[in-house]
């Protein structure tokens, strides 16, 4: 029983932290390259209302869930550090944690509420929306690949402990 139910956390952090590493890519790969080549008001316009459409239900399912799948393992590895797999575990966790959590608490939250509080039209938003597309994005490339590695160190725990 235990053992199943540590096979579906990790089965769900590697898919979370994939899927996440998808939504994060498509920003940095696509989205933020798209709203870079509009003119300033229309950009900041852009990017304050994906801010507000992104803050949905099953957006914080798969961010906030992939979150609490992995601080689960994390935990567990108290009594299992011994489990083949567990050094990827750990790995997995802590780089979903630090490298999308924290990083998007500390550094991509802060510039979204900076954006969102500004007048797209205004000389100050110009300012703002330069250095926004390139600190946002350069943090959300950080995201990007802790959360790809997050997906594939959950998969290496997987199939390092193949037994289950």
């Amino acid at each position: 029983m235990i053992d199943n139910l540590f096979f579906t956390l990790t089965l769900l952090s590697a898919l979370g932290c994939g899927l996440m590493a998808g939504v994060f890519f498509i920003f940095s790969n696509t989205v933020m390259s798209a709203l870079a080549r509009l003119q300033p008001p229309q950009g900041i316009a852009a990017m304050q209302s994906i801010n507000r459409t992104i803050l949905n239900p099953l957006f914080f399912v798969a961010f906030l869930g992939t979150a609490a799948t992995s601080i689960l393992l994390a935990i567990s590895l108290l009594w299992r550090w011994q489990q083949p797999g567990a050094v990827y575990l750990l790995a997995g966790s802590l780089l979903y944690l630090v490298g999308a959590i924290l990083v998007t608490i500390v550094f991509n939250v802060p510039m979204n509420e900076a954006l969102e509080t500004v007048e797209p039209e205004s000389v100050e938003a110009a300012n703002l929306w330069t250095r926004y597309l390139t600190n946002w994005t350069a943090w959300n490339h950080v995201r990007t690949v802790a959360s790809f590695l997050g997906a594939v160190t959950f998969i290496l725990a997987l199939w390092q402990s193949r037994s289950f």
